[in-house]
């Protein structure tokens, strides 16, 4: 079985701008997430995003324009010799045509990931910046580790969680 790091997008891999980043360039990657998140890559965790993208529900946003903004993110890691396993979103919105499996807290997508990729739960945990992102990972078996928006991963507090 694999292991993962299952990482909320905004706030924690690009800047939060507390509202929807609806064109390209307000997509800020945080580039110092990169080397801690390669060390945890080069010892065979795969990297998976798990986003919400309600504001495509909400018509801000194209699913074009999501992708444009995933493949700058792949491409950061990907010039810094880590990649970017799987990206999950969840396009819905709980205004536009109610309730989804997949919307965080909800723990749909990252079930989806954990059968896409076999990977085992127990060696895995999701990064995220609000409490829906632990939530979403305690209701798959996952562990959560909850940062501040924009605030550095640290290697040692992943290590620490992942060993208990």
């Amino acid at each position: 079985m694999n292991k993962a790091i299952f990482l909320d997008r905004d706030g924690v891999l690009n800047h939060e701008i507390y509202d929807y980043i609806c064109r390209v360039e307000d997509f800020k990657i945080l580039d110092y997430q990169i080397p801690v998140l390669k060390k945890l890559y080069d010892e065979g965790y795969l990297l998976i995003v798990i986003t919400n993208q309600g504001g495509i529900a909400l018509k801000r946003y194209t699913e074009q324009e999501l992708a444009i903004m995933h493949q700058m993110l792949r491409n950061a890691f990907v010039a810094k010799g880590a990649d970017i396993a799987g990206f999950y979103y969840c396009p819905h919105h709980p205004t536009v045509g109610g309730e989804c499996k997949c919307r965080k807290p909800a723990s749909g997508m990252i079930l989806d990931a954990i059968d896409m990729y076999d990977i085992d739960p127990a060696q895995s945990v999701m990064i995220g910046d609000k409490p829906r992102d632990v939530e979403a990972a305690n209701g798959a078996g996952v562990k959560g580790i909850l940062i501040a928006p924009d605030e550095q991963i640290s290697y040692e507090k992943v290590k620490e969680v992942l060993s208990h």
